[in-house]
């Protein structure tokens, strides 16, 4: 049981998404920096208002509505959206559209000790 939990978490693709998982938080991070940072007050100097949560604000019996706060998370989600298409989508689709065309670079030669142990396994089957 214990051999097969390793399995599962030494396969590629598991090992691969808990790093996208990592580094695609601190990327949310960076992206909502740049957002709360300077895109947004610049949108709310626009209005004259201190934040863009303040920007549309009304009252309807002791209800507050702020069409801003709807403004504001819609710009957070359209800066990271743009910022993964940009970022991953296009050059992906770069690479695939090379790799199709048979553009790629030929990959690497193995490194040595590769090759060493792929020629004792060879000499270990013999």
């Amino acid at each position: 049981m214990i051999k097969g939990f390793k399995d599962f978490i030494m396969r590629g693709n598991v090992v691969d998404l808990a790093v996208a998982v990592v580094i695609g938080a601190a990327f949310a991070g960076v992206v909502d920096s740049i957002v709360n940072g300077i895109i947004t007050p610049l949108i709310a100097a626009i209005f004259g208002r201190s934040s863009l949560a303040n920007v549309w604000v009304f009252e309807i019996n002791h209800a507050v509505f702020s069409i801003g706060l709807v403004l504001q998370a819609a710009l957070s989600f359209l800066a990271v959206a743009a910022a993964i298409y940009f970022l991953v989508v296009v050059p992906m689709n770069a690479l695939a559209a090379r790799r199709s065309r048979g553009e790629e670079p030929a990959p690497a030669a193995p490194a040595e000790d590769i090759v060493l142990l792929t020629e004792i396994r060879d000499l270990l089957k013999k």
